[in-house]
């Protein structure tokens, strides 16, 4: 019984050693988005998509502005007192069927968007995690932070030399631009 709890103090003393000895992870951060904006592939997806957007958003108010054409004579017509009842609810079936298709090419405009976003995306995000990944391993992080998610801050506050978004872009062979330089405001005399 002595030796199994001397064993088992000594087992615990080597693993409290091991891990007193073993190096810190190291941590560093990322920002994604200012990665993605320095890319050159970047302004052409969002031309794309932008045009897509464009496209979609036209046929959509071609539908709408045909619905509005259709209400309007409708809506003559009843206060014209001119409209059969078979005809005005064979109008208001049309008009009812008309804003249905509305509704539903506006959900399929933003799944068409949607889909065509990532299609676009999905390749320049593995090559953007891929040399992240690169990256992390040649300099020696253990783990690497993305800087903001979805426009809020995650790192509050992070060394610079542990930003590795300059080192990215250059693995992946773009020269990162400089940040736009401020001109201080001049006082007014």
């Amino acid at each position: 019984m002595r030796k199994f709890v001397l064993l088992v103090v000594l087992g615990l003393g080597a693993i409290a050693s091991y891990a007193q000895t073993a190096a810190a992870p190291k941590i560093g951060y990322a920002d994604v988005d200012y990665i993605f904006s320095q890319m050159p592939d970047a302004k052409q997806i969002d031309a794309d998509l932008k045009s897509l957007q464009t496209q979609l958003k036209n046929q959509i108010d071609s539908k709408v502005q045909e619905f509005q054409k259709k209400l309007a004579d409708y809506n003559a017509a009843i206060q014209a007192n001119t409209m059969p009842d078979a005809v005005r609810a064979n109008t208001e079936r049309e008009l009812q069927q008309l804003q249905q298709n509305i509704e539903k090419l506006q959900q399929d405009a933003q799944t068409n968007l949607q889909t065509k976003q990532t299609q676009l995306m999905d390749p320049v995000y593995k090559k953007v995690g891929k040399a992240i990944e690169d990256t992390a391993k040649e300099n020696g992080f253990t783990f690497v932070l993305n800087q903001q998610i979805g426009g809020l801050d995650v790192i509050l506050y992070g060394d610079e030399k542990m930003d590795i978004s300059d080192l990215v872009l250059k693995k992946m062979g773009v020269t990162p631009k400089p940040a736009a330089a401020t001109t201080p405001a001049q006082p007014k005399k």
